[in-house]
């Protein structure tokens, strides 16, 4: 049997199955660059399945046979495409699947933001409420206020549709490209970056993270953005200046924040934006539900092993290296 690495989030279940075709190496964990098990396994495997592994150029010397890394997940930031294909090793990631969760998760951090949810929720669980509550604990409406969204990809969409069809409010959009179908289904606004970050009562993050995107919300984009706006990130913490956010937010520059997603994850106990109660902080629970899981592992092993079988995999990242198959 050709030999398999699997490691973080994929469902026991998809594993036994895959242990019907190839031999699974399981890692629990998949920081083992420097374990020599790891490191004897790689030099056999033809393919690698999970969530996070850095796979890097000091990996894939390591791994000569390697023919395939199926990402158990939307983003791919841990791969260096580039040097994948340079060696004709197939990519592949699980988008589509976890649309409608991540959206779910996106207005649920938006409603606990505004309402000030977690917040209230210590309180009443410190005992602190002792009468009716008062002023400074109110939030603030989400209905019929305006999102703008950065990124209408597919999930931006799917934000879009609960937005405008749920919450009657007005959406605008930025993205490298229009896309004239959300503006009709949800009358989405196309604007320009800065006309957003001025307009609207929310501002959701929801691009891919690269090199040109690092950074891409920082000091200046928090001074346009209105001071009763509430900033939500689930995309990328590196799209996001750290500091500049948590100054916007200790300044009152802006009124709230929610993040699904930090710089550094798991994120430090140190990090200052923990420390403010105008943040709620989440441990990137985006795609995080039993069922969606589940769907990621079944369509990552969908894709690895379509691309063993000699085959291009459906959610083929790097097309170009399918011509050498």
């Amino acid at each position: 049997m050709e030999k398999i690495i699997a490691y973080t989030r994929v469902s026991k279940s998809i594993r036994e199955q895959l242990q019907e075709k190839f031999d699974v190496i399981y890692f629990e964990k998949y920081e083992h660059i420097d374990d020599p098990f790891f490191i004897e396994t790689l030099q056999e495997t033809v393919g690698i399945i999970g969530l996070q592994l850095e796979v890097t150029e000091e990996l894939l010397q390591l791994a000569p046979n390697l023919k395939i890394v199926s990402n158990v997940s939307v983003g791919y930031d841990n791969l260096d495409i580039d040097a994948l294909t340079e060696r004709n090793i197939m990519a592949t990631n699980t988008p589509d699947v976890s649309t409608n969760t991540v959206a779910d998760a996106v207005c649920g951090i938006m409603l606990a933001t505004a309402r000030r949810i977690s917040e209230l929720d210590t309180f009443v669980k410190n005992g602190e409420w002792k009468e009716y509550l008062q002023l400074n604990h109110f939030g603030t409406d989400v209905h019929h206020k305006t999102i703008g969204i950065i990124g209408m990809g597919r999930i931006g969409e799917a934000i879009a549709k609960r937005c405008h069809l749920g919450f009657d409010m007005t959406v605008l959009y930025h993205n490298r490209s229009r896309k004239e179908q959300v503006e009709q289904r949800y009358n989405a606004i196309y604007c320009q970056l800065d006309t957003l970050l001025e307009e609207s009562d929310f501002v959701c993050l929801m691009i891919p993270f690269t090199r040109d995107m690092k950074r891409m919300i920082g000091e200046n984009e928090f001074k346009r953005m209105k001071r009763s706006a509430i900033f939500i990130n689930a995309s990328r913490g590196k799209n996001v200046d750290e500091l500049a956010l948590y100054n916007a937010l200790k300044n009152e520059d802006i009124a709230a924040a929610g993040l699904d997603v930090f710089d550094q994850e798991p994120v430090a106990a140190d990090n200052p934006l923990l420390k403010l109660k105008n943040v709620v902080t989440l441990p990137h629970i985006g795609t995080a539900t039993t069922e969606n899981e589940l769907a990621m592992s079944s369509l990552a092993a969908k894709n690895l092993e379509t691309g063993l079988l000699g085959y291009c995999p459906p959610n083929i990242i790097n097309p170009e290296v399918c011509k050498n198959i």
